[in-house]
């Protein structure tokens, strides 16, 4: 089972780019998770992904944040937000069972400057985010947990450690409440089979940052240790990334290949 995460920055502006993109790979995508889709689920483009055999589950927000999970294998359970006010507000958070797997689709706020509300919110969110963890899993569950985090993890996963230290994304802090979901007992799929390579899943639109390979590590794939021993591989796909028509997304795409 190939699932994906990719943040598309709009999905009206992106849908020609994903549709090209799952058309380059032959449609070899199982379970395609979407995030910040900009756009409430009514005028989502269903019909676009169900002629591919996709069924559309979809999360979404006028203007902002939003998550979806499309995919061609049944789901079950599938669960739209926390399932409490205050943090679905925001709509960043979805959930389904596919294959035998929970798989939890997130986007994370992208915070502000220390200090600053909207600093407090992201922290506050990802504290949520465990407890509703702890409330409803234990880290022996198949739980796949993807997404946009909105935090490079380490030193290693920014261009230049020196150039954005204590910015937004590598603050202590951030860093901080990313760990704590690997001390909830999440792998970092990624890191782990791979230790030593550098490689961004973000790159500024200014500057021409995709270029230059002057990124930033923001999107994961985390899964708990049991299933982690069923990923064979995690891929960035730097082809949708490096378009320039149709308009690509600041993100590329990061898919794991399950073999369960």
């Amino acid at each position: 089972m190939k699932v994906c995460s990719f943040n598309v920055n709009s999905i009206k502006a992106r849908k020609d780019l994903v549709l090209d993109w799952l058309a380059h790979r032959d449609h070899d995508i199982e379970v395609l998770c979407l995030q910040e889709l900009k756009t409430e689920g009514q005028v989502f483009p269903t019909e676009d992904f169900e002629k591919l055999g996709y069924r559309c589950h979809v999360f979404g927000q006028k203007a902002y944040n939003g998550v979806a999970i499309l995919t061609i294998l049944p789901a079950l359970k599938v669960e739209r937000g926390f399932g409490n006010r205050f943090w679905d507000e925001q709509k960043r958070f979805l959930r389904a069972g596919i294959e035998g797997v929970h798989i939890l689709n997130i986007y994370a706020p992208h915070g502000d400057v220390r200090g600053t509300k909207k600093f407090e919110y992201k922290r506050d969110w990802y504290k949520n985010l465990v407890s509703f963890l702890s409330k409803n899993f234990t880290a022996r569950d198949p739980l796949l947990l993807v997404g946009d985090f909105n935090v490079a993890h380490k030193d290693i996963d920014v261009y230049s450690s020196e150039a954005l230290a204590d910015m937004i994304g590598t603050m202590p802090e951030e860093r901080a409440a990313f760990q704590s979901l690997l001390d909830w007992g999440f792998v970092d799929a990624f890191r782990r089979l791979y230790p030593e390579k550098r490689q961004f899943t973000w790159w500024d639109y200014i500057g021409g940052a995709i270029w230059k390979d002057q990124g930033m590590r923001l999107d994961y794939v985390l899964a708990t240790a049991g299933l982690f021993r069923k990923i064979k591989a995690v891929e960035v796909d730097l082809w949708p990334r490096g378009r320039h028509k149709p308009t690509p997304s600041d993100h590329a795409p990061v898919i794991a290949d399950l073999h369960l």
